[in-house]
């Protein structure tokens, strides 16, 4: 009796439900769950994941006696999280960019013209801190000039940064003063002056020339000084710390402005001049390997079309102790294209196989796209190019942009070679199933590189991530519920009486399962106990 009291009731109140209801209901769902996806979505974006899977990870897990993943790990403290630590710091380590732009000469024209900001705040001052580690050194106060300059290295304005190398230009020192006796009664002194600062000539070309040819002129005015300051600390670099450090210095002040006479020349189109100043500079300086020297006489080498000068620089720097960048493994790349590109076709490929040179090529090409996956779109020209950072990251979108902006001539210089790059990169995805866990040929991707390019590169830029992050499930879900709702609402304003009888029937269906087991409790237990427990 009581059940089918119930089953009356029940019918009763899904009678007294008008469409209004029906509307109302559908409409307020959609709007509750669109208000849920754009939240999600807004967090998705900032901060790559779902809050609402990263409040049930974070707090719900715990509560339910789940295991979290950072308890497991502090239980290794001594071992994994200093192992983790180091791992993490290696894979994000940020590099100066071999092939950097001159900031008054080629950054700052670009901001004149189209009024953005080409370099971050973050790079900006990734170089300042460059410009404090090998241009200063402890002694600098003993001298007027370096001391006006490692305060004009730590200076946020640029302004004031160049006006202090002009200040410090015009201070002329006595370097010493020598005793000649001429005469037994008499002596004279010899004075002599210090040559001008070589790091304001420097700062000088960097900011305020305004064209290459300006940044050159002062350049070589660097040159004459550094040169003297180096010589000079080289005969003294024995007699103490403080001499060796100065040495340190003037020998990092002079390498800095060699290269950047051969890349000044390199920008005015005498690049022959350029490799042989670049040559000179890597022998006469053997063991600066950091400045990586060697990708900006590669690129000047494929200007040139010395391909077998390219593969010889190659063969010694394309090494299994070595890291790796995006020039040398595209340019490996480049080079086994070029033996095959001219004549390649895909469809006579898929019909013949591919050729052992083919072959080869195809494997440098995945192993230049598994290195850096970013670079092909920028090749391809899929996405646009902007002005490289003054630093990168490897195998970043940062390193993608600083290779293609100046590799991409060199690319289309080569018949064919852009062709096969296209037929085949995607390849690489294929053979690498879950990139982010595993490596194929080299160490697996590192998670961090898509922070790091977001510092690196300016907000006007759409930042390349790879691999691509799927939608969070909780996104996807919210979108199909309020679009599902959303239809709800609309059909039933459009079709009220309809939509009231399939949502009657679908109410009583699923009110069917309770009111089953409900009937099979009555039919068990006790009339008696039933009427109480329905009075309750």
């Amino acid at each position: 009796v009581y059940g089918t009291d119930m089953n009356v009731y029940m019918s009763m109140f899904l009678n007294t439900l008008t469409p209004k209801f029906y509307v109302a209901l559908t409409g307020t769902s959609s709007l509750i769950s669109g208000l849920i996806l754009i939240f999600e979505w807004w967090y998705f974006r900032k901060y790559g994941t779902s809050f609402i899977e990263q409040v049930s990870v974070s707090h719900l897990r715990p509560l339910l006696g789940g295991v979290d993943n950072n308890s497991s790990n502090n239980s290794n403290s001594s071992n994994g999280d200093s192992d983790s630590n180091r791992q993490s710091v290696s894979e994000c380590k940020v590099w100066r960019n071999p092939l950097n732009l001159f900031r008054g000469a080629e950054y700052n024209r670009y901001t004149w013209v189209t009024g953005r900001e080409p370099l971050t705040y973050y790079d900006m001052n990734l170089s300042a801190q460059d410009h404090q580690t090998f241009f200063t050194c402890d002694s600098d106060h003993l001298r007027p000039a370096d001391a006006i300059m490692q305060k004009a290295w730590r200076e946020r304005n640029p302004q004031a940064r160049i006006s202090a190398a002009h200040e410090a230009l015009e201070i002329n020192e006595i370097r010493s003063r020598v005793e000649v006796p001429l005469i037994a009664s008499s002596t004279i002194w010899e004075i002599k002056l210090l040559p001008k600062c070589a790091t304001a000539y420097i700062l000088l070309a960097e900011e305020e020339a305004t064209t290459i040819a300006e940044a050159e002129k002062l350049f070589k005015q660097a040159l004459k000084a550094g040169d003297g300051c180096y010589r000079r600390s080289q005969q003294l670099q024995h007699h103490g710390s403080q001499y060796e450090a100065q040495h340190r210095r003037d020998t990092n002040v002079l390498v800095y402005i060699k290269r950047r006479l051969a890349m000044c020349a390199r920008r005015l189109g005498r690049t022959r001049e350029a490799v042989k100043m670049m040559r000179d500079l890597m022998k006469e300086f053997p063991l600066l390997s950091m400045f990586n020297i060697h990708e900006n006489l590669l690129e000047a080498l494929l200007e040139l079309q010395a391909y077998a000068d390219v593969q010889a620089v190659l063969a010694k720097y394309d090494d299994i102790s070595l890291p790796k960048s995006a020039t040398i493994c595209y340019t490996a790349a480049l080079l086994k294209a070029r033996a095959v590109s001219d004549k390649f076709s895909p469809e006579a490929a898929s019909r013949r196989g591919l050729s052992t040179a083919e072959m080869n090529a195809v494997e440098a090409i995945h192993r230049a796209v598994e290195f850096n996956p970013h670079v092909p779109k920028y090749l391809l020209e899929m996405k646009s190019l902007i002005l490289p950072p003054e630093h990168i990251l490897k195998r970043g979108d940062s390193e993608a942009i600083a290779y293609a902006f100046f590799h991409l001539a060199h690319w289309k210089r080569v018949e064919g070679a852009l062709n096969l790059l296209h037929c085949t990169w995607e390849g690489t995805f294929r053979m690498i199933p879950y990139p982010l866990e595993k490596g194929h040929l080299f160490y697996p991707y590192p998670i961090c590189t898509e922070t790091a390019d977001r510092e690196l590169l300016p907000s006007f830029h759409e930042v390349s991530v790879y691999p691509k992050k799927e939608l969070p499930f909780f996104i996807l879900f919210t979108a199909g519920l309020c679009s599902f709702t959303a239809m709800l609402a609309l059909l039933t304003h459009q079709f009220p009486e309809l939509m009231g009888v399939f949502a009657k029937a679908f109410l009583s269906t699923l009110f069917a399962p309770l009111n089953f087991v409900m009937e099979k409790v009555e039919s068990i237990l006790p009339s008696s106990l039933w009427h109480q427990l329905t009075r309750i």
